[in-house]
Parts: C-alpha cells; structure tokens; sequence
C-alpha cells in the first residue's frame, strides 16, 4: 500500500514540550579504559537528558549501522562515554504531535533516543505524516530517510525521466538505506538493479522491494577499467571505495550517482573521465548535518512513494533487551531491512 498523505508546513516551528521525568528508561553504553564495553539500563531521567530545544516523550528509536557500531564502542562513532545510543527519536511532544528526530549528532557526541524522554534539536525534527504510525516513522528512521535523500539528490541533479532511463543502480540494496532507495525508485517508475553480496539468499528479497534485476557485488570489488559499459542511469551507492569507482564508470552520459556510505572503504581512487566524457555529476549526501527543508522533503517522498505494506513486511521489532545482541548480527552481515526498538516505559 503507498502511503498518501502530506506534511505541514515545515517551515512552521515545531511544538515544543516540557515532558514529563517520571517513568523513564534509559539504554546506556560505556567504554571503560581498557577498552571494555558495558550495557545497562537505568531510569534516572535527569541525567541522559541531551541537549536541544525540544523534549520528546520517546516510544520508538531503530537499529542502524551507526547504531550497532556505537553498542560496539566504536570510537568513531561513540563520541562520549557513556552514551545513550539511538540516532532515531520518534515520539510525542506534549500537545501530542508526533515527531521524528534523524541524525543531528543523536547517538554520537549527544544523547539520544534509546530512552523514554530526551531533549532534540528542533531544527532536525519533522512532524511524522499522518499516513505513518510512530513504528513505521522509526522503521523508516535515519536509513529511509538517508535513502529519500538520495532519491531526491538524483532527481535534483537531473536524473532522467523514468520512462527515459535505464535502469538506476542501488549498491548495498539489502541494508536499511539500499531497501527503502529500491522501493522509493520502483515506485516512481524507475527499472531498478539491485547490487548485494547475498543474491542467492535475498534476490527474491530485494525482488519484492521493487527491483527487477540483482547483481553479485563481488562484480564490483576488484579495480576495474575508468571507463566499462555504459548500463545505468543512475545510482544510489552505500559502499563507496573501489564498488564506487566501478559504479561511476558504468554511468551514462549525463547521469547521477548519490554517494552516501563507506561500507566497503571511504577512499576512492577513480579518474577523471567519467566526469569529463561522460558528464556524470557524483553528489553526496549527508543525512546528519541536513537542515529541516531537506528534511522535510524527504519525508514527503517517503509518504507519497513509499510502500507502507512493503515496510512493514522488511521490518524487525526488538526490545532495549534485545538491542546490543541485535546491533552484533546487524555488523556481522547476519540481518537484513529495518529494526525497529521499542522502548521500555
């Protein structure tokens, strides 16, 4: 089922609430000197209150990469220590708008949503369509919304029609950004070619998602020639590194690749040419920093094209119990779609 349903105005100041302290539950995770990483829950509100303008009373957060990396201790991820993980904040303000929270630093250098009650920034949060339950707002979370942003850089930067283009590649298409990139371009009419290292295990997978043909990523990992055929469009690509340079020298003339993970390496050596004789544009999204404006269209697309019954059917649910053991299968390739957490009241 395609969502059909607006946003207000995003440039009306959202509502801002005192909350309430009482009853809260907090996930927390600390990295001692020797390394070691530690759990725990704790319902003590005052202190895993972040900072921001506007307190939210938190019933649902997700499981991302950046999430599962945090629960791990990864420094690069983990700013502070300790740390309320959770880079998705869905909940309540107190007139009981329901909102949602992406990025903006949540889970890294502050607080975030793994908890009952937490202060956000305004600037960062939107008013969830009315189309999307709180579940669904978090199942979406920082991955489909990353991926709206991809979809609407690609457009922007002059993707062509659909019943013009060949197909348009979407790289790591089993994680939570590729999943929902496939299903937004599939339901905007675009002929979409999913790239993943699982094809015998999740081709009918990613089939379902809206894309009409899989790849084998291994296809992709070895340096390839500056310039190969010719075949796409378009690209969404969550790999970066040497699948990346690949991706952008099968591009057409004139297409669009959006560059927004490093899965595979941050480094990228490529040349020139596909820039230059095939006037391919490479745009990179960042879903952290984004001002509410792009925040905000991005959460249009996602009500206008985003199949709610395919979400719910790529979904996951777990509990803050459940969480760190999830966010371990998550990095160790043994997941696939969106986890949502719910949190413990």
């Amino acid at each position: 089922m395609l969502a059909d349903c607006g946003l207000s105005d995003t440039a009306t100041p959202v509502p801002r609430a005192r909350g309430t302290l009482e009853s809260m539950t907090t996930f927390i995770v600390e990295r001692a000197e020797d390394g070691s990483i530690s759990h725990r829950k704790e319902a003590d509100p005052q202190a895993w209150l972040g900072e921001g303008e506007l307190t939210i009373n938190v019933s649902h957060s997700s499981l991302n990469y950046k999430d599962a990396m945090a629960l791990a201790g990864d420094k690069g991820v983990m700013r502070i220590s300790p740390l309320v993980p959770g880079i998705d904040a869905v909940g309540t303000t107190e007139d009981g708008t329901l909102v949602t929270c992406n990025g903006a630093g949540l889970g890294e250098f502050r607080h975030g949503g793994y908890t009952s009650l937490q202060r956000v920034p305004a600037e960062a949060t939107v008013e969830v369509p009315q189309c999307f339950s709180a579940e669904q707002a978090a199942a979406i979370g920082t991955a489909g919304y990353t991926a709206a942003l991809c979809v609407n850089a690609l457009l922007d930067h002059g993707l062509p029609p659909a019943e013009e283009a060949a197909p348009v590649l979407v790289t790591g298409a089993t994680g939570g950004v590729g999943s929902i990139a496939v299903n937004l371009l599939s339901n905007l009419g675009y002929k979409v070619t999913a790239l993943t290292g699982r094809q015998d295990e999740l081709g009918e997978y990613l089939s379902a998602l809206g894309a009409q043909d899989v790849l084998d990523r291994a296809a992709f990992m070895d340096p390839g020639k500056p310039l190969q055929k010719a075949r796409f469009s378009g690209a969404v690509d969550t790999l970066g590194g040497t699948p990346l340079a690949n991706v952008l020298s099968q591009i057409q003339w004139g297409g669009v690749v959006a560059s927004t993970g490093l899965a595979s390496s941050p480094q990228l050596e490529t040349t020139v040419m596909p820039f230059i004789l095939r006037n391919v544009t490479l745009t990179g999204v960042n879903s952290v920093d984004a001002p509410r404006r792009y925040r905000g269209r991005a959460w249009e697309l996602l009500a206008n094209h985003l199949d709610r019954d395919v979400l719910d059917g790529l979904t996951t649910t777990v509990t803050l119990d459940q969480v760190a053991e999830a966010g371990a299968n998550l990095i160790e390739g043994r997941s696939h779609g969106r986890t949502v957490v719910t949190i413990d009241a």
